[in-house]
């Protein structure tokens, strides 16, 4: 359980570098708490969608990571941050990725971020 919401407030602390250093990448609220708030819960989306839809998409696309050396993982870890952005609009949370080659940058801050963060944060069951 520890571990889970480790990775969770991981993918938080990401999402929140991405939202301020992206204009494209917007999290929209009245407030400051509500923002965290909504954050968290993205957060938690992401973090879903790359549990279920990720490993998918890696094995479909396999033989395009041996092809361009792994560089397909960032168009896969794009897919996945606009499949956020779409499944919270769905479920009508404040956040919103704009555009391909913003989920694509978004995505490498996201990635680079959190790999930080779970440097930093226990992650010990």
């Amino acid at each position: 359980m520890k571990n889970f919401v480790v990775k969770t407030i991981a993918n938080a602390g990401a999402l929140a570098v991405a939202v301020w250093l992206l204009d494209k990448i917007t999290l929209t609220g009245d407030s400051t708490a509500k923002k965290a708030g909504t954050l968290i819960v993205v957060a938690l989306v992401f973090g879903l969608v790359n549990f279920l839809v990720k490993p998918v998409v890696k094995v479909l696309t396999f033989p395009l990571f041996l092809l361009t050396l792994g560089l397909i993982t960032l168009v896969v870890n794009a897919l996945m941050l606009l499949l956020t952005s779409w499944v919270c609009g769905k479920l009508e949370l404040s956040f919103h990725v704009e555009g391909f080659w913003t989920a694509v940058v978004g995505g490498l801050i996201v990635s680079v971020v959190s790999w930080a963060l779970h440097m930093v944060l226990p992650d010990e069951d």
